[in-house]
């Protein structure tokens, strides 16, 4: 086991220096952070973005101008290197415009990914925030498409495909150009879950659990930008109402203030039809990812930027 775990790093360092062609996606280069390097660019680790049992998550800006987002890792055992390093090498390997770039990592007495550029903001700050401009209608509805295609990637364009994600609008990033990116994505149990239990491993034959998990939390993030409220906060419990018998005459009272009357009907009745279908899909028949896709973007009119 030790010749393994020697054979892993001295792979680790190499393909943190050199690019690395995967069925995954094209070239992507990621570089080994030392743990002062991660201390120095959070600040003493006071930069917090979000604080999860899985591993914080903070800001860093390091010597050379780098921002980035820098997730500590605990999920996984803390004496098992060879998973965490299999995790590095995977994530990567993933090239996909709606989802938040690995560049490096860091390991030692404590482990750290680190993402692209975190000046971005989530989209619960853009849909809670009153100081920011409101998300129209057309640009949601991009958000849902964007995500919807992110899943397709990584369920099905990916070997092994990647089934630990966690989804809602603390975790959607928005770029300068409100394109969105999912930041919380894992092979090996580094990603967060909040809403089912899932196990902490996914390969071609993954569970109707961690499939059904996604699409369940695809449906809430749906609803989150349909009503402008958090799954999160404790408010309105958002997957019981669009299941409730009088949902579609109370419909027009949960669609977000924000979007005043600027919105359209049909493709309103057809969105939250998408999201219906996602979280009752918990309890019946499993969906996929293209169908959903194909559905927003055929019966929605959603057509992608």
């Amino acid at each position: 086991m030790g010749s393994e775990n020697l054979v892993l790093k001295i792979r680790l360092l190499l393909f943190s220096w050199f690019h690395l062609r995967s069925k995954l996606g094209s070239p992507s280069l990621v570089k080994c952070f030392s743990y002062n390097d991660i201390k120095k660019a959070t600040d003493g680790f006071k930069r917090v973005i979000h604080n999860s049992p899985e591993g914080d998550s903070y800001k860093a800006v390091f010597r050379n101008g780098l921002v980035a987002r820098v997730k500590e890792v605990k999920a996984i055992d803390e004496e098992d290197d060879d998973f965490f390093y299999r995790e590095v090498e995977l994530l990567g390997c993933l090239n996909h415009r709606h989802i938040v770039a690995l560049i490096g990592f860091s390991t030692g007495c404590r482990r750290f990914l680190v993402f692209e550029n975190s000046e971005d903001t989530s989209l619960m700050e853009h849909l809670s925030d009153p100081l920011k401009t409101p998300l129209n209608w057309r640009t949601r509805l991009q958000i849902a498409i964007g995500v919807a295609a992110a899943l397709e990637y990584l369920h099905f364009f990916c070997d092994p495909p990647v089934y630990l994600v966690s989804l809602s609008s603390r975790t959607i990033l928005l770029d300068e150009n409100l394109i969105p990116k999912i930041s919380d994505v894992g092979f090996l149990g580094s990603a967060g879950n909040d809403v089912l239990p899932t196990s902490s491993c996914c390969s071609k034959g993954c569970t109707k659990q961690e499939c059904k998990n996604m699409i369940f939390q695809l449906g809430l993030l749906i609803l989150e930008l349909v009503t402008g409220q958090s799954s999160e906060t404790g408010g309105v419990d958002l997957a019981q109402w669009v299941q409730e018998s009088n949902f579609p005459r109370s419909m027009h009272k949960m669609i977000d203030p924000d979007l005043g009357n600027n919105y359209d009907q049909g493709e309103l009745v057809g969105l939250l039809k998408v999201a219906r279908l996602c979280i009752r899909s918990v309890d019946k028949t499993r969906i996929h990812t293209p169908q959903i896709l194909w559905y927003l973007q055929k019966k929605v009119g959603i057509v992608r930027k």
